[in-house]
């Protein structure tokens, strides 16, 4: 995943800018990232904050870096922002994006002269580059970033900054949020709409799917309107939002809230306490335990002095070690009784299934699952969520791939995402058995829609049932 924040204003924005990324630290792990221009022009910094958090490494950067705007960010993945010389002068680029084709898109400018990209360690090419090749192909930014928009298959958001402002660009179906905030003599641009709040700035807009604005001191002007069709990924209320976050008017903790009580509203289990995996899983159980009456608990508490944030690394061995390593027991709340558990999905099966053998371990007599989504079936073609390279990862598909003998088409798939049909029931209950449930039932797509409290139409359930 990714976030990024922007300030511009009359003062030095640095602090501002600081604490506005830094608060989008549970959107990624890799890098985080700063560019500020001032008096001297560009002035910027990267590093790694794999073994560190964003204020840790960043604190001597801010010391001694000055100006008046700036944007910076969290990525999961690639190094940014970056500064690119072009014929648009020269620019500072950070973007929250998933590009799928980004073979086609490199082998076209290659025969169209541009003459190469710079590998990352994976030998891959940095996304945001790309980005910067593909806004360069015409002759003003605006024209650019519409370009990179609607040539990219799979989503992007954009911050660029120049020395005229910040010009931010949601994605063409805002499939991720950009928010302005506004103070006195400033302007922000961000992901996440609580990371200003604290800084003294107030909502001033939302943008609309493949909006486009500039932001300086003074004003922020619309330069794209925004379009028509939005497709907003659900799991920002599922599971990446923070909980004090807003998308599209819609908070994350009531939506988590909404989504437990309607888990609850379905089940028939008497279980003696509900918990929720932390963090994610919390506010899911939460609702659960308020409509059902059944008490909630922590029954296990994640250790926060060294493992303060809510992501993993993105090595599949070091994530199962350190999903263990994190999570300490409360054995007077597990020996002897019946768990009912809320984690926001099962993706691969594979920590909840030792978190579960962990609750066994500590005397638990039964343990009930309940993921606060449904079945996930396909692979996120739009966002770095469930990011693998086959959808084989997902333990739904290594299920149905042996209960269909490897004959799994789209059809075939549709079956197994109606909750209503047997192949649906059957699926549930060989994951069950293979992760050594008590019990499973997955949140129904259409009860975490109506969660969410905006037009189903609006929001993206491809990686549940393949629709788009």
């Amino acid at each position: 995943m990714g976030g990024f924040f922007g300030v511009v204003s009359k003062q030095d924005c640095i602090f501002d800018l600081f604490f506005g990324i830094d608060y989008h630290s549970h959107l990624g792990t890799r890098r985080g990232g700063m560019t500020v221009y001032g008096e001297n022009g560009f002035d910027r910094s990267i590093h790694n904050i794999e073994n560190s958090p964003f204020r840790t490494k960043f604190d001597k950067d801010v010391q001694r870096m000055s100006g008046k705007m700036g944007i910076g960010c969290i990525s999961d993945y690639e190094p940014q922002p970056l500064l690119v010389r072009s014929h648009h002068g020269t620019y500072a680029l950070s973007t929250v994006c998933k590009i799928n084709n980004m073979e086609q898109i490199s082998k076209r400018l290659f025969e169209d002269e541009h003459i190469h990209f710079l590998e990352m360690s994976g030998g891959d090419i940095n996304a945001t580059e790309m980005v910067a090749a593909l806004i360069n192909q015409k002759e003003n930014l605006i024209e650019g970033i519409q370009y990179a928009m609607n040539e990219i298959d799979g989503s992007v958001s954009i911050l660029l900054l120049n020395k005229t402002g910040i010009y931010a660009a949601r994605d063409k179906y805002g499939r991720t949020p950009v928010v302005i905030g506004k103070k006195e003599d400033a302007f922000c641009v961000s992901f996440e709409n609580f990371a200003y709040k604290n800084l003294g700035y107030k909502d001033y807009k939302e943008l609309g799917p493949g909006e486009i604005v500039v932001l300086d001191e003074k004003k922020c002007i619309t330069l794209v309107k925004p379009g028509n069709e939005m497709k907003i990924c659900t799991f920002l209320w599922v599971y990446y939002g923070y909980p004090s976050s807003y998308y599209e008017g819609v908070n994350v903790e009531n939506m988590r809230y909404s989504c437990g009580r309607k888990m609850a509203q379905r089940d028939n289990v008497k279980p003696d306490i509900v918990a929720g995996v932390p963090d994610s899983g919390t506010a899911h159980a939460i609702g659960y335990a308020n409509e059902s009456g059944v008490p909630f608990s922590r029954p296990f508490i994640k250790y926060t002095p060294t493992w303060p944030r809510s992501f993993m690394p993105t090595m599949q061995s070091q994530r199962n070690l350190i999903a263990k390593m994190k999570l300490l027991a409360v054995e007077d709340l597990i020996y002897g009784k019946s768990l009912l558990l809320i984690d926001d999905s099962i993706v691969r099966g594979t920590q909840l299934r030792e978190t579960t053998e962990f609750l066994y371990q500590s005397g638990a007599k039964e343990v009930h699952i309940r993921p606060a989504c449904p079945p996930l079936l396909y692979s996120c073609k739009y966002l770095n969520f469930s990011r693998s390279s086959s959808e084989m990862d997902l333990i739904t598909r290594r299920i149905i791939n042996k209960i269909e003998d490897g004959n799994v088409t789209d059809e075939v798939l549709e079956e197994y995402a109606d909750p209503e049909s047997p192949k649906y029931e059957r699926m549930v209950e060989e994951i069950r058995k293979e992760l050594n449930f008590t019990s499973l039932c997955y949140n129904r797509l259409d009860d975490m829609l109506d969660s969410v409290e905006i037009d189903k139409c609006k929001l993206c359930t491809y990686c549940w049932n393949g629709k788009e």
